[in-house]
């Protein structure tokens, strides 16, 4: 062993990734990904604005 081998090695470059082209499927999928998401945005902020949903269940004592 010598003393230049030592620290990190440096990683393999990758290669660089080719733009695909999308089709109409993918284009459509897209959007229906984004109309969910919309709807769930609009769902959590709907939620958000009410109370806690279930005020029992079990309670602990504060005894040890």
């Amino acid at each position: 062993m010598s003393g230049r081998e030592g620290g990190k090695k440096k990683p393999l470059k990758a290669p660089k990734k080719q733009a695909k082209e999308e089709d109409e499927a993918d284009a459509e999928f897209k959007q229906k990904k984004k109309e969910e998401q919309k709807k769930l945005e609009e769902l959590k902020a709907k939620a958000g604005q009410k109370g806690p949903l279930t005020g029992g269940g079990i309670k602990k004592s504060g005894k040890k």
